[in-house]
């Protein structure tokens, strides 16, 4: 089964950084694309990056310059790259994958909490 398992959160000041892992199987890896979600309190979920199965990659405005995706498909892994953190980054961050089984299913691993302190 499609597992995904996030680690690499923690408490950091602004202007520091951290890097998030995401280790995924049950799946294709490499014929995926990826994607780091994150949910702030009373706020919806929403998308921060994205790296393809070519490696090409898309960022939220919010976090464009400031955040790196990247993977390593021999490793089943993705990172998220944080630097220059601001307290607006803080939130629970979430790796998903979308896999088109019967229907279009969004699987997601169970969140690691990022706080960042002014």
């Amino acid at each position: 089964q499609v597992q995904l398992v996030e680690s690499g959160g923690g408490l950091v000041q602004a202007g520091g950084s951290l890097r998030l892992s995401c280790a995924a199987s049950g799946f294709l890896f490499n014929s995926y694309a990826m994607n780091w979600y994150r949910q702030a309190p009373e706020k919806q979920r929403e998308l921060v990056a994205s790296i393809g199965s070519d490696g090409s990659t898309n960022y939220d405005d919010s976090v464009n310059g400031r955040f790196t995706i990247s993977r390593v498909n021999a490793r089943n892994t993705v990172y998220l790259q944080m630097n220059s953190l601001k307290p607006e980054d803080t939130a629970v961050y979430y790796c998903n994958v979308v896999i088109l089984l019967r229907q279009t299913t969004y699987f997601w691993g169970q969140g690691t909490q990022v706080t960042v302190s002014s």
